[in-house]
Parts: C-alpha cells; sequence; structure tokens
C-alpha cells in the first residue's frame, strides 16, 4: 500500500485539488510547447541519436506533448471521479519526466559551460534545477492523492469515512 507524502498541496489546498491544478498546469504547457514549436525556428537536437532530422525530432516531440496532454486529462477525470487506475499513466509518467528533466537541464548545462557559454550555462542550470523542483513537488502532490485513493478503496465500501464536499 502506497503511503501519502504530503498531506496539503501548497500548505493550503487539500491533495485533490493540488492534483487538478497540476494536471491543468501539464496540459497548459503541453499546449504552449506545442505552439512554440511550430512558431519558431529553434533547432532540436536530441542527447544520443544526434543524426536524426530537426523535423522528425519536432514530430517526435509533439506526439510525446499529446501523449501528456491525454495522460493528464485522465487524471483529472481519475482524481474527480476518485479512481486511483486513471492515475497510474500519470503517476509514472511524471516520475519519468522528472529524472529525464534532471538528466537532460544536467547535459545542457555541462554543454554550455564546454562551449564557453558560462553565464549561460549557469542560468540553464539554475532555472532548470528550479523546474525540475516544481516538477518534482506536483509529481509528490499527485502521488499523495494516489496513495489516499488507494488507501480509501482498500479499507472497504463499509468502512470507509464520510466524503466531505
Amino acid at each position: 500500500m502506497p503511503k501519502p507524502l504530503l498531506n496539503s498541496c501548497c500548505l493550503c489546498q487539500s491533495t485533490r485539488n493540488g492534483s487538478v491544478i497540476s494536471g491543468i498546469l501539464a496540459i497548459v504547457l503541453s499546449i504552449i510547447t506545442i505552439v512554440v514549436i511550430f512558431t519558431t525556428r529553434v533547432h532540436f537536437k536530441t542527447i544520443i541519436f544526434d543524426v536524426i532530422p530537426n523535423d522528425i525530432v519536432k514530430i517526435i516531440l509533439v506526439v510525446n506533448l499529446c501523449m501528456t496532454i491525454l495522460i493528464s486529462l485522465l487524471m483529472i477525470v481519475g482524481v474527480l471521479k476518485r479512481n486511483q487506475y486513471l492515475m497510474v499513466p500519470w503517476v509514472v509518467l511524471g516520475i519519468m519526466i522528472a529524472i529525464g528533466l534532471l538528466i537532460s537541464v544536467i547535459y545542457t548545462g555541462v554543454v554550455f559551460f564546454i562551449d564557453g557559454y558560462v553565464l549561460t550555462g549557469v542560468l540553464w542550470l539554475i532555472f532548470g534545477l528550479i523546474c525540475c523542483a516544481v516538477l518534482t513537488y506536483c509529481w509528490c502532490v499527485v502521488y499523495s492523492e494516489y496513495a489516499n485513493l488507494t488507501e480509501e478503496n482498500e479499507r472497504g465500501r463499509y468502512n470507509k469515512q464520510p466524503y466531505r464536499r
């Protein structure tokens, strides 16, 4: 049985409200990123496969962002319907994205340092690690709500505490 990591979100909201806010934030950021991908001339590179054309990398990113939108919608529905099974994909995806973001931020910061862009590397590390910390906190909030719902469902039908609205 998973144990909740947090009892509240931002010390004043329930983990339920924080989970919905995290899902909405993920959807909004994904839509903004898709718009930025298609409206700017940014050259995207992958860390390992450097020979992939830029258009293919953009398509891969957009497909991943669309899946993030879908999984975030599932998570929001799971929170609102109190169904922990709909939250599982977001919990798994969230921790994978947090680890991937941390690796990407450190790698890109080191590349900036190697290329001689010290200020850019420092700023990239500072803002990237802040983003990674916020993402990890959002994941902890959603995981805590998932653990609360799992505990509620394991108690059984007649042992549940009344749900307050």
